[in-house]
């Protein structure tokens, strides 16, 4: 993992609103991740916007349902901690931004790596009993039936994945 992701965790946990192991807490994220790192290779992504993108654009909500403006909360809080915690080019930090601002209210992108950070998070939707659809999907990898039934199981299933714990250094027992 290219960025040191126990450490924006912490400052991203300090002031989490949520149970960290909520419908839209952290093995959320890490799935989120895992299905960004899966669709990067792929699509060509920007692989550093997507695994961030993974980590902030739920890092603000203030409840599990409706939570109108958390895409932009979580933008922000990635504006505070860019150059601090981790750097990107300003490029890469506008798709960063604007993936996580127009995750939810928005359908497409015309960039492929924001494509790729709404698809990856789309795909998670099994964790709230919603089955994604490739129509609502924006890659062509992400509307592969394979593709949706793999990330659909380990969301309905809502697994952790194995590297959590350690690589992002989250106590679940806490």
């Amino acid at each position: 993992m290219p960025f040191d992701y126990r450490a924006i965790l912490a400052a991203i946990l300090e002031d989490y609103a949520l149970d960290i192991d909520g419908a839209h807490g952290v093995a959320h994220w890490a799935r989120v991740y895992e299905n960004g790192m899966r669709l990067a290779k792929e699509t060509s992504a920007r692989v550093d916007v997507v695994g961030l993108f993974a980590v902030f654009h739920d890092a603000r909500r203030i409840n599990e349902h409706h939570d109108p403006g958390h895409g932009r909360r979580g933008a922000e809080l990635a504006e505070t901690l860019h150059g601090e915690l981790f750097d990107l080019s300003d490029d890469d930090f506008d798709l960063l931004y604007e993936a996580c601002a127009g995750h939810t209210d928005e359908r497409t992108h015309l960039d492929v790596t924001v494509q790729t950070c709404w698809d990856a998070d789309r795909l998670d939707l099994g964790r709230v009993g919603i089955e994604p659809h490739a129509d609502y999907l924006c890659t062509a990898v992400a509307k592969r039936k394979s593709t949706i039934r793999w990330a659909d199981g380990r969301a309905s299933f809502q697994v952790v994945p194995d590297w959590l714990e350690e690589e992002w250094d989250v106590d679940f027992n806490c």
